[in-house]
């Protein structure tokens, strides 16, 4: 019998860190953003920042995936790091509500452009019959940037001062830059940069053949977009002092499924997995809304992180097996757009719902299971059999 390849490599390493540097980088000032809008005189802004990076993020998404395409994977993560390196500069420098919401706006574009690019650098370098595994194990190091973030980004708030707090998240950043510095082009035929490469047609937005984990991606990232925006104050309000605890459960546990949950879509197919992981987020969303105290939370949290564990690198490989061939950027930039405006719209729904008033979080947190509910639903219904690349 042939022997199955590895997926690790050096080049599949140095990725891996460089998406957990990146991760963490944006991530660890999301706990602390609300307050220091608030202190800004931007207390009824709170919605906006989440709103406004996946904006940003969400339309930059067709450009990523064309560039991606056509100017390489490199190039484009190089941007997306890069952008995260200006704004943890520029945070204490802009300090007003319309300086902070224009950076909100403008730090966007780096998760509009390196987890594009990633996502198509870890397709090139792994068989395909590996890549639920791959997006696993690409999402351990992600996600441990998700919930690192967080929690550091807590404690140096609590030692030191919002100023240290950004510009630690633009060092994170610039490691993150140093490790993609150090990669190889997989993009064999590449062309030379040009403006005209940015005049996009609608038929550069949206790639039609990854439709259905598209709308799943879109279905279960509101739930997201509103623990970003909520949870801080929901953690506070329930007596959890370090804002980053729920972030840090959740991706514990989504660390611990993610490379059995992948594998198992390379095995079942991808289809299958979705329909277990949404299941287990439905569950979630409803016991974050009915357990108000602490460890209620926290065992609500860790439920999530199962569901993000198991839903992420199957949505991720199922993209890619119905991307057509040349199109990875494509493809995966359509999921992207998805991802982002799920969470944009999770955030801004929510924070508007919310108005500072706490017991309107369970509402928002029983919406996002409705939706999850109807991405079970849409599966279930939906007659095309995922891709089982066994058969």
């Amino acid at each position: 019998m042939q022997k199955t390849p590895s997926i690790y490599s050096l080049r599949f390493g140095v990725l891996c860190l460089s998406s957990l540097f990146f991760s963490a980088s944006y991530n660890m000032l999301i706990p602390e953003l609300p307050a220091y809008l608030s202190g800004l005189g931007g207390a009824e802004y709170i919605g906006l920042i989440i709103a406004l990076f996946t904006l940003t993020a969400g339309l930059s998404r067709p450009f990523s995936g064309v560039l991606t395409d056509r100017i390489g994977r490199k190039p484009v993560m190089v941007v997306g790091a890069l952008v995260c390196v200006i704004c943890g500069v520029f945070y204490p420098i802009l300090g007003s509500v319309a300086g902070f919401l224009f950076l909100r706006l403008f730090h966007g574009f780096s998760t509009g452009f390196s987890p594009t690019a990633i996502a198509a650098y870890v397709s090139d370098i792994i068989p395909a019959k590996r890549w639920g595994e791959a997006f696993g194990v690409q999402g351990l190091f992600f996600s441990t940037g998700l919930a690192l973030g967080p929690a550091l980004g807590s404690w140096i708030k609590m030692h030191f001062s919002f100023a240290v707090l950004f510009h630690s998240s633009s060092c994170m950043a610039l490691l993150s830059l140093i490790f993609i510095l150090r990669l190889k082009e997989t993009l064999t035929h590449r062309e030379q940069f040009r403006w005209r490469l940015l005049r996009i047609s609608r038929s550069d937005i949206i790639a039609p053949e990854v439709l259905v984990p598209a709308i799943i991606t879109f279905l279960t990232y509101a739930a997201f977009g509103m623990m970003l925006t909520l949870i801080p104050d929901w953690s506070e309000y329930l007596g959890i002092a370090n804002k980053g605890s729920f972030f840090i459960v959740f991706t514990v546990t989504s660390l611990a499924i993610r490379f059995v949950a992948g594998k198992a879509s390379d095995r079942l197919g991808r289809k299958v997995i979705t329909i277990v992981g949404l299941l287990v987020l439905l569950i979630s969303l409803v016991l974050m809304a009915a357990l108000q105290f602490p460890n209620g939370l926290l065992l609500a949290a860790g439920i999530y992180g199962f569901s993000m564990g198991i839903l992420s690198p199957a949505l991720s490989a199922w993209t890619f097996d119905l991307s057509p061939e040349g199109q990875k950027g494509k493809g995966v930039a359509t999921m992207f757009i998805a991802l982002e405006a799920g969470i944009g719209l999770g955030a801004l729904f929510s924070g508007w719902y919310y108005q500072s008033i706490y017991e309107n979080i369970p509402g928002a947190m029983l919406g996002c299971s409705f939706l999850a509910f109807l991405g079970l639903l849409f599966l279930v219904m939906n007659k095309n059999k995922s891709i089982n690349l066994d058969n």
